[in-house]
């Protein structure tokens, strides 16, 4: 009896330790709220098959959900992705599940050539200079990487970071110890306050 007494409780703290990391993670180097314009950049998971898999899709979702209230006409979706794992970029299979199955008709762009979550933000910069509001949408170990390396690249676009909604308690409980104790190790040794690198040249992007 007491041994699942304890096998509960313990399994209790691990879930609840995994949503306080996850949670204060998705609202880590996010301290912009304010602005009309708005970019929400979607980052892409390795993605072999034809159409978005389990977590593109996911990841879409909480994209579109991560949009303002009554701000969708001034914000821009940015779907950044290419093809990692060969066939068609991260990006465009996003694309065309926000599109085709979610139906958003919002505005949409796509950044289709990287393949690191540095390249990601190296080649989205230039899609980011008119916001007013920043949000990058992923698991929020990743995104949080991605906030710090915007903030190495353009420290000044940093400072229009805002959370987006890609943590919400009980979505993912199960697993968000493992994504917890991953998030630790790619996270460790992340330096926050690196020089700024210097600003990229526009890559080729497309509008949806």
């Amino acid at each position: 009896m007491r041994r699942g007494t304890g096998l509960l409780v313990g399994g209790a703290a691990v879930l609840a330790w995994g949503e306080w990391v996850n949670w204060r993670w998705s609202r880590a180097l996010a301290p912009n709220n304010g602005g009309a314009a708005e970019a929400v950049v979607v980052l892409g998971h390795r993605n072999p098959q034809a159409t978005a898999n389990f977590v593109n899709r996911w990841r879409v979702r909480a994209g579109i959900r991560s949009i303002a209230a009554g701000s969708a006409r001034e914000t821009w979706v940015i779907f950044s992705g290419g093809a990692a794992g060969g066939g068609a970029a991260e990006a465009r299979l996003m694309a065309d599940y926000a599109r085709s199955v979610l139906g958003f008709d919002g505005v949409v762009l796509l950044e289709d050539r990287s393949v690191t979550t540095w390249e990601n933000i190296t080649n989205v910069i230039p899609l980011l200079e008119d916001a007013d509001r920043i949000k990058i949408v992923s698991q929020p170990a990743h995104a949080l990487k991605a906030r710090a390396y915007l903030r190495r690249q353009r420290p000044d676009l940093a400072q229009r970071l805002a959370r987006a909604d890609d943590y919400r308690p009980g979505e993912w409980t199960a697993v968000k110890p493992l994504l917890a104790l991953y998030g630790l190790w790619t996270l460790r040794g992340l330096e926050l306050r690196a020089p700024p690198h210097p600003a990229p040249e526009r890559p080729f992007c497309s509008e949806l």
